[in-house]
């Protein structure tokens, strides 16, 4: 298990820098793997390094596609695959483990496709009128999946939400409650990313609902 400062959404990618022994040990045995898997869950309380965190027990199955082993840190890119829930962590030895059980994948019906469309729409309106405020992580036109189930997951991603926001969303019980959750919560940011205020002006209250690291260290 990765414990992070961020939540890994399913279909979305995941930089890592690894320069913790624990994490070192951890990966050389993932690579033994066919398929190298890890679990990413939102830390609760405590900092990355160090494993005295507290953890969330919703998370995301993120798999290794790529490792750079230069000199100094290892670099790793993983993308998020299903969701996870902890029913029990095991003792960190030497790195954090859980027993975990797979959250039902989210299915599409075609009567969600006006739902999908209205909050792609309103999703990138939001990032176009936040970027003019310096306030926008992802670009208001960047490309989605054309497989739907994917596509709303990479939009609960690239929403300007905070980790908060997206912990909950990683709960959805269905598409249409995803799709509208993120389009909810999307409406609601737009007054804060686009206040008056410029962007070094703005307060820590709108830096922290933009807190999502693109690339996390561990």
């Amino acid at each position: 298990m990765f414990p992070l400062n961020t939540v890994l959404l399913p279909a979305m990618p995941l930089a890592l820098r690894i320069f913790e022994e624990r994490y070192r040990i951890m990966l050389g045995r993932l690579l033994d793997e066919e398929e190298p898997e890890f679990g990413v869950v939102l830390i609760a309380r405590g900092s990355e390094a160090g494993g005295t965190d507290v953890r969330h027990d919703i998370g995301t199955l993120a798999r290794i596609v790529q490792v750079d082993a230069g000199s100094g840190d290892l670099g790793v890119l993983a993308v998020g695959m299903g969701r996870v829930r902890v029913i029990e962590w095991l003792t960190d030895d030497p790195y954090p483990r859980a027993r975990v059980e797979p959250l039902p994948e989210l299915t599409y019906k075609d009567e969600l496709g006006a739902l999908l469309g209205e909050t792609e729409g309103t999703v990138r309106r939001v990032l176009a009128r936040a970027a003019e405020y310096g306030a926008a992580v992802w670009a208001g036109d960047v490309d989605l999946d054309e497989e739907p189930v994917t596509a709303a997951w990479q939009l609960a991603a690239i929403a300007p939400l905070g980790a908060q926001d997206r912990l909950g969303l990683l709960t959805a019980a269905s598409l249409g409650e995803l799709l509208q959750r993120t389009l909810d919560l999307t409406i609601a940011a737009e007054p804060v990313l686009t206040a008056a205020a410029p962007p070094d002006e703005m307060d820590a209250a709108i830096r922290d609902l933009l807190a999502n690291e693109d690339e996390d260290e561990a």
